[in-house]
């Protein structure tokens, strides 16, 4: 047996971006604090994230229309267009937050390019993801980059299918057990888990993974031990 591709995540596994989120979920409950709570605003949000994901999938211009939304039903319609314009102006400083790497990205990536084919395997906004994946510096370890609206079984047996390659050769690396693991293992793929130090609430779950086919790590880097003491035939 032999790994042909190899994907990454991109938020969280490659570079940091929940802790903006939280940084800028912690603005807006601090503009709407007037109205409820911070736990009330926080709850309202989610919800209202979660309801529209059918609608606006992932990335953040669906958050900033969840943040509009959630204003809005939290102040009864009442909100004030300076609020809007402030929510607006959260969201596009969420569009421009500088890309941090995450610690041990780039040797892993040194290390396995050439030897496998490297995919980028993520979800969110498409324009949002290839900019954020053009200023990483990160572009030219990378094959084939997938924005996927999901990371359903489906999902990756529709880009297995395109890779041309079989479930068994696929190995995926991500922060999310929920999104990053399980359908991979489903589908009878290898998948690695690297927590981030936060987790977007939708992202968790709660049971513990064990299967044949799962590692978890606490770096990224500890992935290319894993390789070799598998012996795993490079391609």
């Amino acid at each position: 047996m032999s790994l042909k591709v190899i994907a990454f995540d991109a938020d969280d596994t490659l570079w940091i971006n929940e802790t903006y989120f939280d940084e800028t979920e912690k603005k807006f409950c601090g503009l709407m604090e007037d109205y409820l709570s911070h736990q009330g605003i926080s709850k309202e949000l989610f919800k209202v994230e979660i309801d529209n994901l059918k609608l606006y999938g992932y990335g953040i211009k669906g958050y900033i229309l969840s943040m509009i939304e959630a204003a809005m039903n939290i102040s009864n319609n009442t909100i004030p267009i300076e609020i809007i314009e402030k929510i607006i102006q959260y969201g596009k400083e969420l569009l421009e937050k500088p890309i941090v790497l995450l610690e041990g990205v780039e040797e892993t990536l040194a290390a396995l390019h050439g030897e496998y084919k490297l995919v980028v395997a993520t979800k969110g906004d498409l324009l949002d993801q290839r900019r954020k994946l053009h200023n990483s510096g990160l572009g030219h370890y990378f094959h084939h980059i997938e924005v996927m609206s999901d990371k359903q079984e489906i999902d990756y047996s529709d880009l297995i299918k395109r890779l041309e390659i079989q479930p068994k050769e696929f190995f995926m690396i991500g922060n999310s057990l929920k999104s990053d693991v399980l359908p991979v293992l489903a589908i009878g793929g290898h998948a690695v888990h690297i927590p981030f130090h936060t987790t977007w609430a939708h992202e968790k779950i709660d049971h513990k993974v064990e299967h044949e086919k799962f590692s978890s790590f606490v770096k990224i880097i500890e992935v290319l031990k894993l390789l070799e003491k598998k012996n795993i035939p490079q391609k």
